[in-house]
């Protein structure tokens, strides 16, 4: 299949006129063309679901998260990646994010990168890629040869492979245990994917690592209890979120996080279970780091 006969890559038809439009035309008739993605996404969720349990498996494994692509979809990988370890509390070998052509391409392309497979074989090699990881390979034409590269030589390691793409049985779809479709429909700039199919990728990752995340353990309620305060807004983050879960006043909060190295976890532990801080990461270390499980003991 020509590049030309991808869904990503064929002409809009109800923004043929983008050139003459008023700007507030042009942001409505953009607005309108991304209402359509939360709808695409609504229809691959069991696909999504799958991948987030595969991801969680392999956290427990003590494998990780691997995102790689090129150009938009790479720098997309690598933002979901990055902001794991501040957000949840895990070291940054736990999701990784590789773009073709290395940490340059993503300030600037490198043209070529992409459309070499044994480059994306190289990049997981120099990973010591193992059967526990989950790669999860994303392009939004489907076809790239780098990320095809990855998916075939992580599926013959045993990894479990997702490929996302925002085009219907696409070439990536086929190399990957699962495969996450959503169709966006043409882009209102004609091949423009960082528009709706950057958007659309952007959904899903946010997804598949925040659904994985949860079920590791590293979320009680809706609450980021395994927060790194690194920052004094994190700190005090920290402090609204045992004060959230606790209902304790902030000064108990404050004096629970002092006596835990601002562990947010052990600290509610500490204040709803009335134990120390030794006691309360100790039950924690008990069930794994699921407050909610050590909360029972």
């Amino acid at each position: 299949m020509n590049l030309g006969a991808l869904v990503s890559e064929s002409r809009n038809p109800d923004t043929m006129n983008l050139d003459e439009m008023s700007t507030l035309d042009l942001v409505t008739c953009f607005n309108r063309e991304d209402r359509k993605v939360p709808e695409a996404i609504d229809k691959v969720l069991p696909q999504i679901a799958q991948a987030v349990d595969k991801a969680a498996a392999s956290f427990k494994a003590g494998g990780r998260l691997i995102y790689l692509g090129a150009g938009t979809s790479g720098r997309l990988g690598v933002l979901d990646a990055s902001e794991c370890p501040p957000t949840f509390g895990v070291p940054h070998t736990m999701v990784i994010g590789l773009i073709a052509g290395g940490p340059g391409a993503m300030l600037k392309a490198v043209e070529g990168a992409e459309d070499n497979e044994a480059l994306g074989v190289e990049d997981l090699k120099n990973l010591n890629l193992t059967a526990k990881d989950t790669v999860v390979g994303l392009a939004a034409s489907g076809r790239t040869p780098y990320v095809i590269g990855a998916l075939r030589y992580a599926t013959q390691l045993g990894c479990s492979t997702v490929a996302i793409s925002c085009n219907p049985d696409s070439p990536i779809a086929r190399e990957a245990g699962i495969a996450i479709s959503p169709v966006v429909g043409p882009e209102a700039l004609t091949g423009s994917t960082r528009l709706k199919s950057g958007t659309a990728q952007k959904l899903v990752l946010n997804m598949i690592s925040t659904g994985a995340m949860v079920k590791t353990g590293k979320v009680y309620q809706n609450l980021m209890v395994d927060v790194k305060a690194t920052n004094i807004k994190l700190v005090d983050r920290a402090c609204r979120i045992v004060v959230e879960a606790t209902g304790a006043a902030r000064e108990a909060a404050e004096q629970a996080l002092s006596e835990t190295e601002f562990e947010v976890k052990p600290a509610i532990l500490m204040l709803l279970a009335g134990i120390d801080a030794q006691q309360a990461i100790a039950r924690l270390t008990k069930h794994n780091g699921f407050l909610r499980a050590a909360l029972a003991d």
